[in-house]
């Protein structure tokens, strides 16, 4: 196992690895709507936070050597069920014609006041075949 990290996506604020490499996947920890930059949480929409938490997954992925449409599966808390439309149609503008398998799950709060929290797992080469841009 290999643990990987990139300064790209929030830091872990507890004892935890952005990511873990193992027999060819990559398993991405939850990311919250945090900006990488400042080390603050999204103050915006749903979509704007469902897009930083998106593009924290992405930057982590692209560190291993991973890309969105290698993603197998997501799972996706949400503080209110009632902003999962949103939810979703900001998800399918980001993956496109690609569909991970995906798990919702409904929360009550989430860590700092954030809307969404998201994990990955994401393949970390594709056959020949199966390679999109």
């Amino acid at each position: 196992m290999q643990a990987v990290h990139t300064d790209d996506a929030p830091q872990p604020a507890g004892h935890y690895a952005q990511a873990v490499a193992h027999n060819g996947f990559l398993f991405v920890s939850g990311q919250l709507p945090i900006d990488p930059g400042t080390g603050k949480p999204v103050d915006g929409t749903i979509e704007e936070q469902t897009n930083r938490a998106l593009e924290n997954i992405l930057a982590i992925l692209r560190a291993a050597g991973s890309d969105r449409h290698l993603v197998v599966k997501t799972t996706v808390y949400v503080s209110d069920i009632e902003l999962w439309p949103r939810v979703n149609a900001a998800y399918a503008l980001f993956f496109g014609e690609h569909r991970p398998a995906r798990a919702v799950v409904p929360t009550r709060e989430l860590h700092y006041g954030c809307l969404i929290e998201i994990e990955a797992v994401a393949a970390l080469k594709a056959p020949a075949a199966e390679v999109r841009s």
